[in-house]
């Protein structure tokens, strides 16, 4: 492990890279609940990293958890790290920094453990540039004493083989109570200076811990054999299983984000585990037995998350959250305490025939989240093949019940390429649809909308398919553009997964140790972020293939029950004797029934004692829904509006905020302060806050507001200011609130103080120039389209005075403005680079106002 340095957020100069960015507010940390930027030399030091963009990583719970668990012992830090994207990687490597921790700003290279999250297969490449921009050896076998310990975890954890040369360790299974007992036994080598190879030993003794360089693969005629163990006492390694889920307290304080992430909400997992048994599904066998949560502690999760947070909606969590034994009491409760509030509840993962009209009434009384169901087939028979459980009629029902009750849109989840499918299957996805539209019924007036997400089946490990073979790429091509000629276009819309995508997800799903060479040579070829479309390229990956002797379409054929798999020294707790069972009786279009509710399965897991279903009584007594209509519909007069004005400052890492995150934070932090705010009406209510002219990303201002409607008056202006402070980050200050004027703004100059490292050498020039003419126009491109404007009337003021430039601008409502940065580069000389990086500053504001 490395030796820790003590270094400060100001250690590394981002003032010079951040400016020039896409959204850099994903770098400069600061969310709400995030712990203190330092750390001490003498704590044992985690950086735990997400290897995709900070979008993608901050809706991620299980890293959320270790977070808190780790910050949350003596001795032992954590902080977070994202990779960056494109463009931030192309500025660290021009200006020679490493990545560093969003908490410290610190490299990387400096923590004791990286501990990173393998959530799906598309990331490996991200893995590579994490290390590289650490200054980390890609592979494990060359790194040294002084550096940090690799360690990964998660979902791929299950078959890791594609990437296990490139780590230290790996945690199969729930992370909760071993990486406590990591943490104890990694600070023990740190304190006494253990050498690292005894470190690793130690760590490979401990159960749920792999060490890949303590297995060693077997190959005969170019086909794995075996994976051997190196160390006799450790001949394979099990998943952890937590007997019951954290304590409730672990999320308490959740990490709120500033830059909009792709789930943006609180998530409360109300239960881990899904018994349902289908299987195509890898989650479903790697994350069993069903564990539930009491209502009592889900209740407590949502109340202090959202009194902390200010999240606008709650998403219960689960593989299928609709089998939660008490679903019903459960949304009853959470609706009677938030929809006041206009705080949703979303579940994102229903499964059809848990959607009851009871439920249903209940999720609308605020807002109509997303509604999505995943029939996974188009016919009965091949829902049969994959243990799905649910009849076309099932599915039918739960579309009428929803369209009965107003949604408007649902949206259906299939996949491709399923064992056994046949053109009757495809063809049956779109008849499916037809028939779910359909169940609006007739003479309703409404037009509703069914959407359709198709994805390749890829076989996962630990599966009863996981001998599968997964179809090629012209076979998927040729399944989804028969799915887009046969769906009608009015009402319906077909969304995919990219086949070629999902192709080398299947290479990586059931790969092995040969893979690491082809990940490193894509990604010295250029592959980064290859879950995202607009990066991925599949002819890339072909060259690195042929490079390095590997046919990639041979990692999709069929596996012989009898051979050797990659993942065979790696126990996820169900037996691989339940798994071939499950294939057969898939074949034979047998059902396997829940355990939950009809008894053993014999999976395997389970012992009893420790490891056993979680799942709790539906009370006796069910509690009555009411009827209750949205909130937003309730009859009686608007309460009366009491408008304030608060004033605020923006400054230091601030200005990185873009406008729409600004007023996300500004939403949150107003709600987390219990302040009796309007909301709008509609379908979508949202506070009535009204804010001043956007500033442009990287502006700074002494000189902000916004106008916010109240039910009811401030009792203290002074103390709701300072309320207001507690809540929001450093950098946001609010100087004052007041009653906010009631007045129409027509004319306001706006004044800006500007400096640079370095000015234009024609810069006094050109100034002068510009001041001594009565116009000067410029051409604008934007939306396509080219428009004149004259800047001259818009500069009220431009000098250079004390080696700043002072400038003061005109605005008029409802007419074209300009802004510092385009004075910079269009008057001033300075290129689009030398504009971004320079620091403005907004000093003020004077407004010409007449009475509304």
């Amino acid at each position: 492990m490395s030796s820790s340095l003590m270094l400060s957020s100001s250690s590394l100069d981002l003032d010079r890279i951040l400016p020039l960015v896409r959204k850099p507010g994903q770098y400069v940390g600061g969310e709400l609940h995030a712990v203190d930027s330092g750390f001490d030399a003498g704590n044992l030091n985690f950086c735990l990293i997400f290897p995709d963009l900070y979008e993608i990583g901050m809706s991620h719970q299980g890293l959320q958890i270790l977070y808190h668990l780790l910050n949350g012992r003596a001795q032992t830090t954590a902080h977070r790290a994202y990779v960056p994207d494109i463009d931030m990687e192309r500025e660290l490597r021009a200006q020679g920094l490493p990545l560093f921790s969003l908490e410290a700003k610190a490299p990387l290279a400096a923590y004791d453990v990286l501990g990173i999250t393998l959530p799906y297969e598309l990331c490996y490449t991200n893995l590579l540039t994490v290390l590289n921009l650490a200054g980390l050896p890609f592979w494990a076998a060359d790194r040294n004493q002084g550096h940090p310990l690799v360690l990964g975890g998660g979902s791929c954890a299950f078959n890791p083989e594609p990437v296990a040369d490139f780590f230290d360790a790996i945690v199969l299974g729930d992370g909760e109570e071993i990486i406590l007992e990591i943490a104890d036994l990694l600070a023990l080598a740190k304190k006494e200076g253990w050498p690292r190879p005894a470190v690793l030993e130690r760590l490979a003794r401990m159960p749920g811990i792999y060490v890949p360089s303590l297995f060693k693969p077997k190959y005969a005629q170019n086909k794995l054999v075996a994976v051997e163990p190196l160390l006799a006492e450790v001949p394979s390694v099990r998943r952890r299983v937590l007997p019951r889920l954290h304590a409730p307290s672990v999320l308490y304080h959740p990490l709120v984000p500033v830059v909009k992430p792709v789930h943006d909400r609180l998530g409360v997992e109300i239960a881990r585990g899904c018994t349902r048994g289908c299987r195509f599904c890898q989650a479903g066998i790697t994350y069993r037995p069903v564990r539930e949560r009491t209502l009592e502690e889900i209740m407590e999760l949502a109340n202090q998350g959202i009194a902390h947070s200010g999240f606008e909606e709650l998403a219960l969590l689960s593989l299928s959250t609709g089998d939660f034994s008490c679903l019903g009491e459960l949304m009853g409760a959470l609706m009677d305490r938030f929809a006041d509030d206009f705080v949703s509840v979303s579940m994102p993962s229903m499964r059809v025939g848990t959607l009851t009209p009871e439920i249903m009434n209940q999720i609308k009384r605020v807002r109509k989240t997303g509604f999505t169901i995943a029939p996974e087939a188009g016919t009965d028979r091949l829902r049969q093949v994959i243990n799905k459980g649910i009849t076309e009629e099932d599915l039918l029902t739960t579309c009428r019940d929803a369209f009965a009750l107003g949604w408007k849109l649902i949206k259906l989840y299939f996949m491709v390429g399923l064992p056994t499918e046949t053109e009757a299957d495809v063809e049956g996805i779109v008849q499916l649809a037809k028939k779910a539209r359909a169940q609006v019924g007739q003479g309703k007036g409404r037009p509703v909308q069914v959407n359709l997400g198709v994805a390749t089946f890829v076989p996962k490990p630990h599966t009863p398919f996981q001998w599968e073979a997964q179809i090629g790429l012209e076979q998927s091509r040729a399944n989804i553009n028969r799915l887009k000629q046969m769906l009608p276009r009015q009402g319906y819309k077909l969304k995919w997964h990219d086949p070629e995508q999902s192709f080398l997800e299947g290479v990586f799903s059931r790969g092995d140790r040969r893979l690491a060479s082809l990940i490193e040579a894509a990604w010295n070829m250029g592959a980064r972020l290859d879950s995202w479309s607009e990066h991925f390229d599949l002819a890339r990956w072909r060259r690195a293939a042929v490079e390095c002797g590997l046919v990639l379409e041979d990692y999709l054929q069929a596996r012989p029950v009898a051979d050797a798999l990659s993942w065979d020294h790696l126990h996820c707790g169900v037996e691989r004797s339940f798994l071939e069972a499950e294939r057969d009786k898939a074949l034979a279009q047998e059902y396997t029934p829940d355990c939950r509710a009809h008894g053993c399965q014999g999976c395997g897991l389970c012992d009893f004692k420790t490891v056993r279903p979680v799942v709790h009584e539906r009370p006796t007594a069910v509690r009555p829904v009411p009827s209750t209509p949205s909130v937003r519909e309730e009859p009686g007069p608007p309460p009366k509006a009491h408008a304030y004005r608060v004033h605020y400052t923006r400054l230091g890492d601030s200005r990185f905020y873009g406008h729409l995150e600004l007023l996300q934070l500004i939403f949150r932090t107003l709600q987390r302060a219990g302040l009796p705010l309007l909301f709008s009406s509609g379908f979508n209510p949202s506070p009535r806050v009204s804010f001043s002219q956007a500033l442009p990303v990287g502006v700074e201002s002494l000189a902000e507001s916004f106008d916010m409607d109240l039910s009811r008056p401030l009792a203290s202006l002074e103390e709701t200011a300072s309320r207001l402070n507690s809540r929001l980050p450093a950098t946001i200050r609010v100087q004052a609130v007041e009653p906010a004027p009631r007045t129409v703004v027509r004319t306001s100059i706006t004044s800006y103080t500007l400096s640079a490292a370095a000015y234009p050498e024609q810069m006094h020039r050109n100034l002068s120039e510009f001041l001594g003419r009565e116009s000067f126009v410029i051409d604008r491109f934007r939306k396509n389209r080219h428009k004149e404007l004259d800047l001259r009337p818009l500069v009220a003021r431009l000098e250079f005075d004390q080696g700043r430039i002072l400038l003061d601008l005109i605005g008029h409502q409802g007419q074209p403005g300009t802004n510092p940065r385009e004075i910079m580069e269009k008057v001033l000389g300075f290129s689009e680079r030398e504009a971004l990086l320079a620091r403005i500053l907004k000093t003020g504001v004077k407004e010409m106002a007449s009475s509304s």
